[in-house]
């Protein structure tokens, strides 16, 4: 009976649910009257269409980080650790993206939970707070009830004076401190679990249809990534080796028109056919390193960075911690997205140090990357990371670029490496 009694009290889980709940009345009040003055004015705004567009946009971005955050704050909190229930946006306009948001059952359960099961939570939250409060002045009401103005306190119906009537309600307020309270709080606990999950959390159903889209956008990213590439190789060989095996062709042709006539001039125009000879193959050497460096399949990771830094212009700190091989596949993603954010900080970022970490976590190669140079990058902005994101979004990872101005910049990247 007693280790029943004292078992709430043990660990941190009944603090935590008091927290969780405390915290739940200012956030229920605050972000429920938000998101529901948001809905309720892009319900308003909607015959004007215009005006109702942007703040449609907004709502679903507000209650998408707010939907984040509580999801963060019940994994501290509850030990529910929840994955985002929303599918990646498959590419396409704003608009397209927008429509994503408004017809995803998902982001309406999170704006349902913040509009109403967040206040619901906030006014239960509420009452374990003053049911605690009264069984602390209950249990204490020995210690200070001589004190009062009258010296009794009075309950309304009641009049508690010193003696018999404040031990008795001491032990009722013990009672209910001990027993009551924390019962309460742990039930409690436990139902807003339940709502979590169900409103913030994936749904059986909504997370096939999620794989299923996460599959489409991979398969989606994996076909442009490849389509880029090859406009790549297409517009390095015509520009490249295309064009100095055209002017060996006619350094040739003109050095046999003057074998007989002009020897010397031949053996000049043989000479300079020489030359782009070897030009065009040093291109064509630096062309297949750049379609996967052979330096890479024959000793991995470490080698092949090693002569990638060695030709940066600025100063490059590498950790690589991968103690098993990953896939060809994804060695050479990891590769590509290390050499091009390189690229990147020695022409655009003015930096003077960069630091690459990769590790090999839970089957998943993540790379780090991290400049100290002006910031400002962007994605999207046609540097190349926006292919370097296609092709790590290929194999159902994904890429971040985080470069405020001012530096400093970022480039991280989580490559799954199981089948």
């Amino acid at each position: 009976m007693i280790s029943l009694l004292i078992r709430p009290w043990r660990g941190m889980t009944l603090w935590r649910s008091l927290a969780w709940q405390a915290l739940d009345f200012p956030l229920g009040v605050v972000v429920g009257v938000c998101v529901t003055v948001l809905v309720a004015l892009s319900v308003g705004f909607a015959i004007t269409f215009v005006i109702a567009i942007p703040l449609v946009w907004f709502t679903f971005l507000v209650a998408a980080q707010l939907g984040r955050m509580e999801r963060s704050r019940a994994a501290a909190l509850l030990d529910v650790n929840l994955a985002s229930p929303h599918a990646p946006f498959t590419p396409g306009s704003w608009w397209s993206r927008l429509r994503q948001r408004v017809t995803t059952a998902s982001r309406w359960r999170e704006i349902g939970y913040l509009c109403l099961g967040l206040p619901i939570q906030g006014v239960l939250g509420a009452a374990i707070l003053v049911l605690w409060a009264a069984a602390f002045a209950l249990a204490l009401l020995p210690v200070y009830v001589s004190h009062l103005p009258s010296g009794s306190a009075d309950l309304g119906v009641f009049r508690l004076h010193s003696g018999t009537q404040a031990a008795i309600s001491a032990a009722i307020g013990i009672l209910l401190l001990v027993v009551a309270a924390p019962q309460v709080t742990l039930a409690l606990a436990a139902l807003d679990r339940r709502l979590v999950r169900w409103l913030l959390g994936p749904h059986k159903q909504s997370d096939l249809a999620r794989r299923v889209d996460e599959l489409e956008f991979s398969r989606s990213a994996a076909v442009s990534s490849a389509e880029a590439e090859r406009l790549r190789i297409e517009r390095d060989l015509h520009d490249g080796a295309q064009q100095r095996l055209v002017a060996l062709a006619m350094d040739l042709g003109r050095a046999r028109e003057r074998f007989d006539t002009e020897p010397e001039r031949a053996r000049q125009l043989v000479n300079e056919a020489h030359e782009e000879a070897k030009a065009a193959l040093s291109e064509l050497r630096n062309l297949a390193r750049g379609i996967h460096p052979a330096v890479l399949t024959d000793r991995g990771l470490d080698a092949a960075l090693s002569a990638v830094i060695t030709r940066c212009p600025v100063p490059v700190s590498l950790s690589v911690n991968v103690p098993t091989r990953p896939p060809a596949s994804v060695e050479s993603a990891a590769y590509f997205v290390v050499a091009e954010a390189l690229t990147n900080v020695a022409k655009h970022a003015g930096a003077t140090r960069v630091d690459v970490s990769i590790v090999l976590q839970n089957n998943r190669l993540v790379v780090d990357i991290r400049d100290d140079g002006v910031g400002g990058a962007d994605s999207a902005n046609g540097s190349g990371l926006s292919g370097l994101a296609d092709r790590v979004n290929a194999f159902g990872g994904w890429m971040r670029v985080l470069s405020p101005p001012g530096g400093p910049t970022s480039v991280i990247a989580e490559i799954p490496c199981g089948s």
